[in-house]
């Protein structure tokens, strides 16, 4: 099965992968540059975990505003037996 793996180019133009990655001598792989912007800052440490978390937080605000409507809470109420009680009885959360 394929995998993908994050990837800088040094200075020299040799890749870098950022993580391990198993490959074998003469393996054939592809490789896809993405746009100039989108490179993480080689000298920071930040890991994809902490990329992640801060998009996460990032996107919450965004995200609230369609995720704490009443139409997505009986959307979703099935799945929750308890909620969907109070959503009838027509209670705050």
């Amino acid at each position: 099965m394929p995998k993908t793996a994050e990837a800088i180019v040094g200075e020299n133009g040799q890749i870098h992968l950022l993580e391990s990655l198993p490959l074998r001598a003469r393996q054939r792989v592809l490789v896809t540059a993405l746009e100039e912007e989108s490179f993480p800052n080689a000298e920071s440490n930040d890991s994809a975990e902490t990329r992640a978390g801060e998009t996460a937080l990032l996107s919450e605000s965004a995200l609230a505003e369609d995720w704490n409507r009443k139409e997505e809470d009986e959307a979703w109420s099935h799945l929750q037996p308890d909620v969907a009680e109070w959503l009838r009885a027509g209670k705050q959360m």
